[in-house]
């Protein structure tokens, strides 16, 4: 039976896409903590270097590099969100079905965006 013919991903198949998500996941919480780590110690030079006279553009240059480390730490909080929901997805039946039109969506989109509800057509047609 050919992928576009199915209505469901097999057990096997999900079981495939949920070690997946779950290896994405603990990459993303390790990605998190790095980034926590490296927002921390710019939050901490800079209380140390607040006590000297600092240039502006040193605090300057602090301050963006603490932005990036929130904005990343932001970034991969949504993601992993999205990840967990794909996992319940599986759980509950609705994974890899386009939310839109029904159709399974195609594998290879899964393993790009685990945690996507539609398929490339829906999605083209919405973007």
């Amino acid at each position: 039976m050919a992928e576009s013919e199915k209505k469901k991903w097999t057990k096997k198949e999900l079981e495939q896409f949920e070690t997946l998500i779950l290896e994405k996941r603990n990459e993303v919480t390790l990605e998190l903590k790095e980034a926590k780590q490296k927002a921390d110690e710019v939050l901490k030079n800079n209380s140390n270097n607040a006590i000297y006279s600092s240039h502006m553009a040193d605090a300057v240059s602090d301050q963006q590099e603490m932005e990036k480390n929130y904005y990343m730490m932001d970034r991969e909080n949504s993601y992993l969100k999205y990840l967990n929901r794909a996992l319940e997805m599986i759980k509950d039946g609705s994974f890899g079905i386009c939310s839109s039109c029904g159709v399974l969506i195609n594998k290879e989109r899964l393993i790009e965006v685990p945690h996507t509800t539609s398929c490339f057509d829906c999605k083209s047609q919405t973007a």
